[in-house]
């Protein structure tokens, strides 16, 4: 092939070379850490002990995923993952939305920028640190009690961790504190690039604030929260692990254990690394079904897609 025929494709890679070159360390880490550890997923198929070699194990087939669908914990584990994953979903993404239209529609500059400052600072925040915050304001002589026996709206102090009922929402809504402002950074950068002649021209046609939000602004990042929302789908089976940890009790256990806690307490715990391993399988392949049914859902749909 001449110098001067060169085919598109190799056009395109020689004028990226730098941006492959800066790839190649994050495509490594990828590659060691994401995909080699799936050859551990054979040890789901056997009767795994630690002093063997990885494949001079027993081998037992399904056994692992039979034990496994046949424990109550399991369907208990789930419910509990998919309840708070997609209760933080929506609160998180509801509220990420809300923040960063009031923020764009602020305007004084200082105001703007220490609202925007304050609502992302909990993002760097350990959940370390802000669950025991959380535990400090929800505690019977924490903030939350003092206010509502100031205001009358209580007699005695709520024991808010003692509660199974409420852990979940506790969850949401502190997830909602840490997360929303740094969230809603992504949407304020696609407001920011929506053309200002329709607002403009809203103005001319007498639309008001609401309306400019409901016709211009909501529809303006609608491809932002597509694609967000896809990915979120993607992960409902990773409803954290470091905010139920630090949260739960023994009052609240039966509405605390996620699948990271799970695979945990059975895997290092209790030394049952087969079943751990099952259980990780089955969280990985309901992830990746979540994730392409929704990118087909919204391909249909006319909307933006992953893939």
């Amino acid at each position: 092939m001449s110098l001067n025929k060169k085919s598109p494709f190799l056009t395109k890679l020689l004028d990226q070379k730098i941006l492959i070159v800066m790839a190649v360390p994050f495509v490594i880490h990828i590659i060691l850490f994401r995909y080699v550890p799936i050859v551990g997923w054979v040890m789901s198929f056997q009767n795994f002990k630690p002093q063997n070699g990885l494949f001079d194990q027993e081998w037992v087939g399904f056994k692992q995923f039979i034990d496994l669908f046949s424990d109550p914990g399991f369907f208990l584990t789930l419910r509990n993952t998919l309840v708070m994953a997609a209760l933080k979903l929506v609160m998180g993404t509801l509220a990420s939305i809300l923040v960063a239209l009031l923020i764009n529609e602020t305007n004084k500059g200082l105001f703007k920028r220490s609202v925007q400052t304050i609502s992302y600072l909990p993002h760097f925040i350990s959940w370390v640190v802000a669950a025991n915050l959380v535990l400090e304001f929800l505690s019977p002589t924490g903030v939350v009690n003092d206010i509502l026996l100031f205001f009358g709206i209580t007699e005695t102090p709520i024991l808010f961790m003692g509660k199974p009922e409420l852990f979940w929402w506790i969850i949401g809504w502190s997830h909602v504190w840490k997360t929303c402002g740094f969230g809603a950074i992504i949407y304020l950068a696609a407001m920011t690039g929506i053309d200002p002649q329709l607002y403009e021209a809203a103005d001319m046609d007498g639309a008001g604030r609401l309306m400019r939000i409901w016709h211009i602004t909501l529809p303006g990042v609608k491809a932002v929260f597509v694609i967000l929302l896809i990915m979120d789908i993607g992960r409902l089976m990773e409803a954290g692990f470091e905010q139920q940890f630090l949260l739960k009790n023994g009052l609240v256990q039966d509405y605390a254990e996620v699948f990271t806690i799970y695979i945990l307490r059975y895997g290092l715990q209790m030394m049952r690394y087969s079943y751990a391993a099952a259980a990780g399988i089955f969280k990985s392949i309901v992830s990746v079904i979540l994730l392409f049914a929704a990118n087909r859902i919204s391909r249909n749909m006319g909307e933006e897609t992953l893939m």
